[in-house]
């Protein structure tokens, strides 16, 4: 004796097998629909875990500072393979060292790069002493600018190069040059004319050294 088929309430009769196959297709759909929106809600959480995880749990280093620059160990090197005394700037607490080298070429520079050690203070000067040279060679390393006027600093008569576009002049916006015996002396870089001249003051002793040295 075959069953007989339930009576569905809203319909006051049977279902029809249409309307039974219709049933279960929109039942199935509406669960899948809620499954996809819960495994979304489950992988943001997951993600958002493990962004805190990172963020939170891993140990994180300061930034390593910047190795400090051995700048009388470096000029003693170069004064012992040039054979000749150096350019040796007196930080004096104002400036700090960024760069020392000796850079080999046609002519040989003892040049250093110099910044302000103070955070809110902008720019940075660059020592350069031109091994026997004269006030020539500056244009090679200013893009081809020549001195336009001249500045006494210290009792020395120093060359002046302004150059007019600093972007194109590697950001160098002010530069002063003297002879030093044989070598060229160059500072040159984006400070002030004033700043530059300090700085130029405080080599002159230096300077007189090399020229009596010649």
């Amino acid at each position: 004796m075959n069953k007989r088929a339930p009576i569905v309430a809203e319909l006051g009769r049977p279902e029809t097998p249409d309307e039974t196959a219709a049933r279960k297709a929109a039942s199935s759909k509406a669960y899948r629909g809620s499954q996809t929106f819960r495994n979304l809600i489950a992988a943001l959480l997951v993600t958002v875990a493990v962004v805190a995880v990172i963020i939170f749990a891993v140990p994180r280093g300061e930034p390593a500072n910047a190795p400090k620059i051995d700048l009388a160990g470096i000029s003693a090197n170069v004064e012992s393979s040039m054979e000749r005394p150096v350019i040796v700037p007196d930080l004096a607490g104002f400036w700090r060292v960024n760069k020392a080298e000796l850079q080999n070429g046609a002519t040989p520079v003892w040049e250093v790069t110099l910044a302000p050690a103070a955070d809110d203070e902008r720019g940075f000067l660059k020592i350069a002493q031109a091994f026997d040279a004269d006030s020539s060679w500056a244009p090679q390393v200013l893009n081809g600018i020549a001195p336009t006027d001249s500045v006494r600093i210290g009792g020395l008569e120093w060359d002046v190069f302004q150059p007019r576009n600093a972007d194109s002049n590697a950001n160098v916006t002010y530069a002063i040059g003297t002879q030093a015996g044989d070598d060229y002396v160059l500072l040159y870089g984006a400070r002030s004319a004033d700043s530059t001249a300090e700085l130029a003051e405080s080599l002159v002793p230096q300077i007189r050294a090399l020229s009596e040295a010649s």
